[in-house]
C-alpha cells in the first residue's frame, strides 16, 4: 500500500509535446512517478502509461478503444482495496 504524497499535474507545454501526443498526466507519488499519455498514431490511439521508479521505467500501452474496460477493471480494485483498508 502506498501511503506517500500524491500529486495530479497537468502539463500543457506545447513546445515540448511530441507530435503524436494528445493529452498528458502526470502523478507523483513516493518515489516513483506515473506518466499518462493519449497518443496517436497510424494504427489508431493509444494510452502509454509509464512508471518511473529512479530512472528504471517500464512502460504499457494500453489501446483507447478498450480504455473503458481498463477503467472499469481498475474501478472494481479499488473499491475492493477501499473496502478491505
Amino acid at each position: 500500500m502506498c501511503t506517500g504524497f500524491y500529486v495530479l499535474v497537468k502539463l500543457t507545454r506545447e513546445d515540448e509535446l511530441d507530435a503524436d501526443l494528445l493529452h498528458t498526466e502526470k502523478i507523483l507519488a513516493d518515489r516513483k512517478t506515473f506518466y499518462l499519455d493519449l497518443k496517436q498514431n497510424s494504427r489508431g490511439m493509444v494510452v502509454k502509461i509509464t512508471e518511473d521508479v529512479g530512472g528504471n521505467r517500464d512502460t504499457i500501452m494500453v489501446p483507447a478503444e478498450i480504455l473503458g474496460d481498463f477503467i472499469a477493471a481498475l474501478t472494481d480494485i479499488k473499491l475492493t482495496a477501499d473496502e478491505q483498508g
